[in-house]
């Protein structure tokens, strides 16, 4: 009695693979105990964009990082992730370090015209 899904039962999901300038959303809807992974493929992303791979290397649902075996909730947005370019940390030693010599720049210039 209760929480056991009823067979055939479908619940609407969407699955949402972003590139820098373009979204592709897909809705769906999928059995109900679906998981994740599941629902990536049968959105048919996969097949659009072939450099996802066989399967994504990480999904959110929400911004949460799931496991491919997460079973969705109705209404849950499932985010297919790429993989990061650059470590984030990585990355914003190399932003303060231009800002550092660009500062150093400046106030060269700055010394000198005086």
């Amino acid at each position: 009695m209760g929480t056991e899904p009823v067979p055939d039962q479908r619940i609407p999901v969407q699955v949402v693979y972003a590139l820098p300038g373009y979204q592709a959303i897909v809705a769906l809807d999928v059995p109900e105990g679906a998981t994740a992974s599941e629902a990536v493929t049968l959105s048919g992303l996969l097949d659009r964009f072939p450099e996802i791979g066989a399967a994504p290397e990480a999904c959110a649902v929400y911004g949460r990082l799931v496991p491919p075996s997460h079973v969705l909730a109705a209404q849950d947005r499932v985010e297919i992730l790429r993989p990061l370019l650059i470590d984030p940390k990585e990355n914003r030693r190399q932003v303060a370090a231009r800002n550092q010599a660009a500062t150093r720049r400046q106030t060269v210039t700055t010394c000198r015209s005086q």
